[in-house]
């Protein structure tokens, strides 16, 4: 508090002092939040009058705006209130510094703490600006982008209550780094800002350096080529305007360094809805001499009879065309709606085809397990486990024979390439080499013998076949005389018949067999993963001596 004096104290607003003395024993988290309550105080009273002056003479000289000026350079994502309350407070320290009037230090407030507030307001700006073009949440962006409209918002209230700010607006660096920006909200909002600066102090261009006013025409005419959005050239015509309307000094500049402009200007911004604001900035461009007007409104008017009959002209045209298009159009539309008819009949096909596969794969699932119950019913109860043994080793099997498969495709994918190359340097070779007559001879004689190799072992293989499917029709009548087998307290000596074997080499293989299949289905299933095959137990001498009529099912013995 060393700006307030001891006189004062008694006449001070007993609010501004409580809130100063609870500032100033709060901690960095807790001021923010302190400092909001100056709302409600600026709010008690109205703007212009008295009280109004003496509540803000009161803020100022109790550093309660240099606190709001402090608090603006800081991380709000790390503090309470988040952004929301620096927005807040940069309206506060706007409308304090606006109608406030200092006697004491006049010069310490306009030279020092004026050009440091618009400093931090428009740091404060930029923040903002980066979190909304980098926010990715629709509503996020949307909360960043009010707040940087609220930010600028209070730069131009403070401009319009201290005009001769305008010019530290426009050389400072936060501001030409805000104009800059591909973003069309944000380049839309700093060009209204820059459109308020003028219209507050309008010769304010003239006053700053070559390399601002530069800078700020290349971002404008940049934004002008550069889109073709007409919010972002609407904005950008009309700040042009206004900087050609009240500074004519800038219109020889704006002609002779920006030498394309006027074509610009006609040519890709004409009719897109702000003709008049066009219109204008063309003819003050075009006005350099004293009949330059009267030259443009006839080259404006001839331009548009040339529009005008030629626009007539195409309509006529296209009148004439009328009835072709019309029959045109419904031929295409007829032939459209029937192909996409056609499409959604063949996809209900599909989709019926689909499911009666699914209903009959259901189908032949069903029919299997109940196969399967069947089977269970007609083994004995002391025989499940191992029948439930048999299916592991089946199931085993299956994943044994899948994980061979593809591991011969996996190799098969991985020789590809090299068997690839290899053909073609048996192509090269066959193709460069020269071969005789008795090398052809020899190759001939080759041939005949691969393909009278190949010829026997077709034979061999169709023969194979055959015994496969003879072997095939033997084992399903097998299965059905045993799924057709009646149960065991009903079974008779006649029944008993039809499944004995009267070969003693058949029922010691049988048995031999059976055993070997016990001892392959115990071992668990990943030692069956390998390639190892299992050799066929030897078989003992008595077992040659077996009875006639003896026959394993199961391992069950008869």
């Amino acid at each position: 508090m060393a700006k307030a004096s001891s006189a004062g104290l008694a006449t001070a607003d007993p609010r501004v002092l409580a809130l100063a003395a609870q500032v100033t024993e709060s901690t960095e988290q807790d001021t923010p939040l302190l400092l909001l309550k100056l709302k409600d105080i600026l709010n008690s009273a109205s703007l212009g009058c008295e009280e109004s002056k003496r509540i803000k003479h009161d803020i100022y000289s109790y550093d309660l705006t240099q606190y709001c000026l402090l608090v603006l350079r800081q991380d709000h994502s790390r503090l309470r209130g988040g952004w929301a309350t620096a927005v807040q407070l940069a309206e506060i320290l706007s409308h304090c510094c606006v109608g406030l009037e200092v006697k004491e230090d006049p010069e310490e407030f306009y030279k020092k703490f004026l050009p440091s507030a618009i400093d931090n307001l428009l740091f404060l700006g930029r923040r903002l600006q980066a979190r909304f073009i980098r926010a990715i949440k629709a509503e996020e962006k949307q909360d960043f982008l009010c707040w940087f409209q609220t930010v600028t918002d209070a730069i131009c209230w403070l401009l319009g209550g201290h005009v001769q700010l305008a010019a530290c607006v426009l050389q400072n660096s936060h501001f030409l780094q805000l104009l800059i920006t591909d973003d069309v909200e944000a380049a839309v909002t700093m060009m209204s800002v820059l459109h308020r600066i003028l219209t507050v102090n309008s010769s304010v261009l003239l006053h700053v350096g070559e390399e601002t006013l530069h800078s700020v025409l290349d971002e404008l005419v940049y934004k002008l080529s550069s889109t073709t959005n007409p919010v972002v050239g609407n904005a950008a015509t009309k700040v042009l305007l206004l900087v050609v309307k009240f500074c004519k000094q800038l219109v020889e500049l704006l002609t002779t360094r920006y030498k394309g402009l006027k074509g610009l200007l006609s040519k890709q911004w004409a009719g897109k809805g702000f003709d008049r604001d066009l219109s204008q900035l063309l003819d003050l461009l075009y006005l350099e001499q004293s009949n330059g007007k009267g030259e443009l409104q006839s080259q404006h008017q001839a331009a548009c009879i040339i529009q005008a009959m030629w626009r007539g002209h195409q309509t006529r045209k296209r009148l004439k065309k009328l009835p072709q298009a019309v029959t045109t159009l419904q031929r295409s539309f007829r032939a459209k709606r029937e192909q996409e008819l056609q499409h959604l009949q063949t996809q209900k096909e599909d989709e019926a085809l689909k499911l009666q596969m699914q209903l009959q794969r259901q189908k032949a699932m069903r029919l299997f397990h109940e196969r399967q119950l069947a089977l269970l019913e007609i083994i004995h109860a002391s025989q499940v486990n191992k029948y439930l043994e048999e299916m592991e080793g089946k199931s085993a099997l299956t994943i044994q024979r899948f994980w061979r498969g593809y591991r011969a495709r996996r190799n098969f994918h991985q020789q590809r390439q090299s068997l690839k190359e290899y053909k073609a340097a048996v192509v090269i070779q066959r193709a460069a080499s020269k071969m005789s007559e008795e090398m052809s001879k020899e190759l001939h004689l080759q041939a005949q013998e691969k393909l009278a190799q190949f010829l026997l072992r077709n034979k061999l293989d169709q023969r194979a076949a055959q015994r496969r499917q003879a072997l095939l029709a033997q084992v399903n009548t097998d299965v059905e005389l045993l799924m057709n087998a009646p149960g065991l307290a009903e079974t008779t000596e006649k029944d008993l018949d039809v499944f004995m074997s009267r070969s003693i080499p058949v029922a010691t293989k049988a048995r031999q067999t059976h055993n070997t299949m016990l001892k392959y289905n115990r071992l668990p299933w990943w030692k069956k993963l390998g390639d190892e095959f299992m050799d066929d137990d030897v078989i003992p001498d008595d077992a040659l001596h077996a009875e006639l009529g003896t026959l394993f099912i199961g391992g069950r013995k008869f």
